[in-house]
């Protein structure tokens, strides 16, 4: 099939060049003509572990294109894919901008019947409004369809490859089999495609990331209990998520959610309800819970060292909101570090992938070292913000000798209070029992 994707970021990118993989042909369309340069030179714009090897060898094949040309993007697709951003304003809804602008493209160029898609985390009713906007402009047959994405940074490319389900909502049966006709190369293992009414499938997105996020805060509320009264995070975890109807998953506590998608998901469903005269109670806490949890462990810094950190040094280890991304935003770092430095700290951090993004935040308020090791010289203590695999069994012996003062912050559980403190360090978790 040919398929037009507005939009290079993130999502559409993934999307692109996904499709792709699979035998489509597919032109990525962008109005910043630098991206597409780079993009057509082989530069990927954003790190995403296997993306950019599934780009070079679609562009060779001839399958996967980038272009500026809207218009001919449109003409020779037979679904258009809006994968625009939808970035918060400040009242916390969704700035529908760029969607609004896609739409009016589209309406002005369309030649022949299309198949319109919102795939951009949009309010209930973008799709409906997008496809009041072309018919202004167009007596051409086309229909709209609404396809949220479920798509993890650091696990992206697999999880739009193999994915637990594919939400598609549309009104029209055609249009239906079309979408599932597209989608079921990558659900021969019998995963679901759902099809729904648009409102549904647009609400579904959101609901799923407030859902997963309500449940970080909540594990973390419950974790800075477990600090209070002595008790350990880990063993109620695990007699949590040993219960059939709670599961294991999103229950490790940490240093506060980040990212393009939660924070930015909350806020905008709870102005959705607002429009529709409903006040959602519970998620305006999730959000003022997270906020309260990327304080907590530069409060544990500051009282452990009776609340004066002026001059001390502290390494940090991990920028990035999550694991295999550099995406900075909302990131936990940013408090941490930023409550530190007022506080009269000194900074120095290494991230593998995201320092340069930290750079563009920070600038030369903090250092940066080349190895996770390099920041430990003479640190007065150390923070773990992200979770990255390669901080998970370091060279404690090494760490030791570094260090100043060897004390660790786990802001993600990820090491053995018990064992730390038998090598000689002081070791403050999430909610981990002081052994």
């Amino acid at each position: 099939m040919k398929i037009a994707i507005i939009g290079t970021g993130y999502v559409g990118l993934v999307t692109g060049t996904c499709f792709s993989e699979t035998g489509n042909d597919i032109v990525c369309v962008d109005i910043d003509a630098d991206k597409i340069t780079l993009l057509n030179q082989g530069h990927v714009p954003i790190y995403e572990p296997g993306l950019d090897e599934l780009i070079k060898r679609n562009m060779k094949e001839g399958r996967l294109s980038f272009s500026t040309d809207t218009r001919e993007a449109i003409h020779n697709a037979l679904f258009i894919f809006i994968c625009v951003g939808t970035p918060p304003k400040d009242d916390g809804s969704a700035d529908l901008g760029y969607v609004w602008s896609v739409a009016e493209e589209i309406g002005k160029h369309i030649n022949s019947y299309k198949i319109v898609v919102t795939k951009s985390t949009v309010p209930v009713g973008t799709t409906e409004q997008v496809r009041q906007i072309i018919a202004k402009q167009t007596n051409e047959q086309f229909d709209v369809a609404s396809n949220p994405e479920f798509l993890k940074e650091g696990a992206a490319v697999d999880d739009f490859m193999k994915p637990d389900r594919v939400v598609i909502g549309t009104d029209d049966p055609r249009v239906d089999e079309l979408m599932k006709e597209l989608y079921s190369p990558f659900v021969r293992t019998g995963k679901p495609i759902l099809a729904m009414d648009i409102r549904s499938s647009e609400l579904t997105k959101y609901a799923a990331n407030a859902m997963l996020a309500n449940r970080i805060s909540f594990m973390n509320e419950i974790a800075n209990l477990c600090d209070k009264i002595g008790a350990d995070i880990n063993s109620v975890r695990i007699g949590m998520g040993s219960d059939p109807r709670i599961g294991t998953s999103f229950l490790f506590p940490g240093v506060g959610y980040g990212g393009s998608c939660f924070p930015k998901d909350v806020r905008a469903i709870v102005e959705v309800a607002k429009k529709a005269g409903y006040e959602m109670k519970i998620l305006p806490m999730v959000e003022e819970v997270n906020n309260f949890q990327k304080r907590v462990l530069a409060d544990k810094v500051i009282d452990y060292f009776q609340g004066d950190v002026k001059g001390k040094k502290i390494a940090v280890w991990g920028l990035a909101f999550k694991p295999k991304t550099d995406d900075m935003r909302d990131a936990p770092s940013i408090e941490i570090i930023s409550r530190l430095l007022d506080s009269g700290a000194s900074i120095e951090a290494y991230d593998p992938v995201a320092m340069e993004e930290t750079q563009k935040i920070f600038g030369d308020r903090i250092k940066y070292g080349s190895k996770n090791y390099d920041v430990l010289n003479n640190a007065d203590g150390l923070l773990v913000v992200t979770e990255w695999n390669e901080f998970r069994e370091p060279d404690f012996d090494k760490v030791l000798s570094l260090m100043k003062n060897p004390v660790i912050f786990d802001g993600r559980n990820i090491y053995s209070a018990k064992k730390l403190k038998a090598r000689g360090f002081d070791y403050f978790g999430i909610g981990i029992k002081q052994h």
